[in-house]
């Protein structure tokens, strides 16, 4: 019995044969999925849109609305994290029977946390692309530059050298 290293290809390279003769003879390729998808039994959405905490089942502890000031309220939700981990420390110390409860309050408090963060992450990106493009102009510039000082040394040299040739 013989044995191939690797499997046959699949029967679809069949549309691919006249290829490189004429590259439009092959299929177009599926069009791009839109709206809500299943992938390995979890549900996915093409829609790039954070989730409300409410429709995630949490609790928001900080305003709701557009003019949230995240500076503000990341403090806020840190110190009352801060604070949170102390006051499990003193219960783990004298009751550490009821400690279920202030993990689960430290838990409310880190998603909430997580989601003012990837609140920001839009703005992150756009900021980062600003920067990108600006480092892309201002190396795009020196290069110009540089090219400009290179050409006009060459010029020089040029210039210098037939002198030297008129000279002779």
């Amino acid at each position: 019995m013989a044995t191939a290293t690797y499997p046959p290809p699949p029967p679809y390279y069949r549309l691919y044969k006249d290829y490189l003769e004429n590259p439009k003879s092959a299929p177009e390729p599926p069009p791009p999925v839109e709206g809500a998808y299943v992938c390995y039994g979890a549900n996915y959405t093409t829609d790039d849109v954070l989730p409300s905490l409410e429709e995630q089942g949490v609790r928001q502890l900080y305003p709701k609305g557009p003019n949230v000031d995240f500076k503000k309220e990341l403090r806020s939700l840190n110190r009352e994290l801060q604070l949170h981990i102390l006051e499990l420390a003193d219960v783990l110390v004298e009751r550490p029977s009821q400690y279920a409860r202030r993990v689960e309050d430290i838990s409310l408090i880190f998603k909430n946390l997580h989601h003012l963060l990837n609140s920001l992450r839009p703005h992150q990106a756009r900021a980062t692309l600003i920067h990108i493009l600006e480092l892309q102009i201002q190396r795009r510039k020196q290069a110009v530059e540089d090219i400009k000082r290179r050409r006009e040394e060459a010029q020089k040299l040029l210039k210098e050298s037939l002198g030297t040739l008129d000279g002779h």
